[in-house]
């Protein structure tokens, strides 16, 4: 049965950098990101509010590295009340066609600015700038597969290999083995590979929606 005290035995990223090195980068990274994430706040607070006039931040518990449960700050997208539809993977359906988007969240979407909201969660500590993407707490650890279950042996990120050189044009195994292929292969180098690649593709908009394949 997998459950917390299993996944926290598994082979864990040794390296200094793993170890220390990128929570110390991400503490900064979120330290500076703070100031922009504080007038965000008020911009997209204000166009959220006068859209629909619902909250300005959407929580929702994910799964966490060790198998520990956290929520996840995101800004609002979608209505409030809209039904909670689903991939196999618990995570969203993104399409164009999704009507349960609003008029703002499709530009927070397109954009990726419904994400910072997270450097909280990075500063906190329940989630990393880079690492695999945190599904949804709903299914039990035990009914995971292997390499669902090895991607909790890091912290889940921001963004992450998947992300930024697939964005949502990938199948779920696939994700799932991008993702262990980034748990064996942690690195500074490979780190900043992600945060350039992970630019380029917000800033051209690349697959931001998928409407024939489960999307991340």
């Amino acid at each position: 049965m997998a459950n917390q005290a299993t996944l926290s035995t598994w082979k864990q990223p040794r390296t200094f950098y793993a170890r220390y090195g990128k929570r110390a980068l991400d503490v900064g990274a979120a330290l500076a990101v703070m100031p922009v994430l504080g007038v965000l706040t008020v911009g997209v607070g204000a166009a959220i509010k006068l859209d629909d006039g619902g909250p300005i931040f959407y929580r929702q518990e994910r799964w966490g590295r060790h198998g520990r449960p956290f929520k996840i700050f995101k800004f609002r997208s979608m209505s409030v009340g809209a039904p909670d539809i689903r991939n196999a993977d618990s995570s969203s359906v993104a399409s164009r066609t999704d009507t349960r988007v609003t008029r703002v969240g499709r530009f927070l979407r397109t954009t990726s600015v419904d994400e910072v909201p997270q450097f909280l969660n990075v500063l906190n500590g329940t989630m990393s700038l880079i690492g695999p993407r945190p599904n949804l707490a709903t299914k039990p650890l035990e009914r995971m597969g292997a390499d669902e279950r090895r991607r909790l042996t890091v912290r889940p990120g921001i963004t992450g290999y998947n992300q930024a050189f697939y964005r949502n044009s990938t199948t779920l195994p696939e994700r799932y083995a991008a993702d262990c292929y980034y748990v064996d292969h942690l690195s500074f180098g490979l780190d900043l590979r992600i945060v350039l690649k992970t630019i380029q593709t917000v800033l051209t908009g690349k697959s931001v929606y998928s409407d024939a394949k489960e999307t991340a």
